[in-house]
C-alpha cells in the first residue's frame, strides 16, 4: 500500500487520516494518537511483539502482517487468527472484497472473539466500527485481549501506556483534551522482556512447532530448488552453514566466491566461520531482528536457526506481497 501524505500533525506518513473534527456530531468525542505517541519505544515495543507472535501462530498459513494499523481492519487476518487460537470455524466468508462484506465479516469475527473473551460489546474497548476505520488503539487493545486469554504467557511489554487527544463537540465548539491510555498492565516479571515469540512458541504443542518448521522448510526448498538442493531437517542442515549462505545469495542476489567460505567444511572452525559469513551478510541488510550466536547455529540449536530462517522468510514474503494481502504459498 502507497502511504498517505503528511496533512496535519495527528498525521503521520504511512497512517490513514484520523476523521475531520467537522464531522463530529454535538456531544460525539474522538480519540486521536499525536506523533509523540506513536513514536514512544514502549508503544511500538508493543506492536512489534504482537506482530511477530501473529505471524508465528499463521506462518503455517503463509500469512505475514507487516501493520496492525493497516492489515487487520477488514477481519481477513483476525478471522484466520481466532480461528487459530479458539479452535473454531466460524461460519463467515473467506475471502470478503466489498466494504460490507468485509464489515460484515469483521461482525462475525468480533462476535465470536468477545463471547471467547467474555467481554460485552458495550464494556470493549473496541469495536466493528473503531477496527474497520483503522483505529490503532482498538486494535491493539483487542490483540492484547487476544494475547492475554490464549496465551497468557506471551511476552508483552508491562506498563504501556501512551498519551491520546480526546476531541468532542459541545455547543459552545470543540472541545480537547489530553488523557492517558493503558494497553498493557504492570508486569512482575523484570527479566521476562527478555524473552520472544520463539521462546514462547517452543512451550506449545510438538505438533505446532513442527507445522512452523514444514512452513520454512517448504519455503527453503522452492529457493534451492534451481541449485539442486533440498532440506529435510530444518535443525541439522544449517549447521555447517554452507546452505544457509547458498539460501541467501539465492534470496539477496549475493555471489559469494568459493575462497570466501569454506564448501565442504572439515572442522567445527570452518562450519563457524561459514555461519559467522551468513550472519554477517543479514545484518548488513538488516534482516537479523533477533541476537544469534553463531555458535549456536553450529551446535545445531534449533530455536536460533528458526530465528534466522524465520527473519529469511518474512522479508522475502514482504518483498513479495507488496500489498501486505496474504497470499499463496511462496514462488
Amino acid at each position: 500500500m502507497e502511504p498517505e501524505p503528511l496533512y496535519n500533525l495527528l498525521q503521520l506518513p504511512g497512517k490513514v487520516d484520523p476523521p475531520a473534527v467537522e464531522e463530529l456530531s454535538q456531544g460525539e468525542k474522538k480519540k486521536f494518537l499525536p506523533p509523540t505517541s506513536r513514536k514512544d519505544a514502549k508503544f511500538e515495543e508493543l506492536q512489534r511483539v504482537l506482530m511477530e507472535w501473529i505471524n508465528a501462530e499463521l506462518l503455517p498459513e503463509h500469512i505475514v502482517v507487516r501493520s496492525l494499523e493497516e492489515d487487520m481492519f477488514d477481519g481477513l487476518i483476525l478471522h484466520h487468527l481466532f480461528q487459530k487460537l479458539a479452535g473454531l470455524k466460524l461460519d463467515v466468508e473467506e475471502i470478503a472484497l466489498t466494504a460490507a462484506n468485509q464489515r460484515r465479516k469483521l461482525t462475525v469475527v468480533l462476535e465470536a472473539a468477545n463471547q471467547s473473551l467474555q467481554v460485552e460489546e458495550q464494556q470493549a474497548q473496541w469495536s466493528v466500527e473503531t477496527i474497520f476505520n483503522k483505529d490503532l488503539l482498538a486494535t491493539l487493545h483487542l490483540l492484547v485481549a487476544l494475547a492475554e486469554h490464549f496465551q497468557p504467557d506471551l511476552p508483552l511489554p508491562a506498563n504501556v501506556q501512551v498519551e491520546v487527544i480526546t476531541m468532542e463537540s459541545t455547543k459552545s465548539g470543540l472541545k480537547s483534551e489530553k488523557l492517558v491510555e493503558r494497553l498493557t498492565g504492570c508486569g512482575t516479571d523484570k527479566d521476562q522482556p527478555s524473552k520472544d515469540v520463539f521462546d514462547e512458541l517452543f512451550k506449545l504443542a510438538p505438533e505446532k512447532v513442527n507445522a512452523v518448521k514444514e512452513a520454512i522448510v517448504n519455503f527453503v526448498n522452492q529457493k534451492l530448488d534451481r541449485l539442486g538442493l533440498s532440506v529435510q531437517n530444518l535443525d541439522t542442515q544449517f549447521a555447517d552453514g554452507v546452505i544457509l549462505l547458498l539460501l541467501i545469495g539465492q534470496l539477496r542476489g549475493f555471489f559469494l566466491h568459493l575462497k570466501e567460505f569454506y564448501l565442504t567444511p572439515s572442522s567445527p572452525a570452518e562450519m563457524l566461520h561459514n555461519v559467522t559469513l551468513a550472519l554477517e551478510l543479514l545484518k548488513d541488510e538488516g534482516l537479523l531482528n533477533y541476537a544469534v550466536s553463531p555458535e549456536d547455529i553450529v551446535n545445531k540449536d534449533a530455536k536460533s536457526t528458526l530465528r534466522v530462517l524465520y527473519c529469511l522468510f518474512c522479508k522475502h514474503k514482504l518483498e513479495e506481497n507488496t500489498d501486505g494481502m496474504p497470499q499463496g504459498p511462496p514462488s
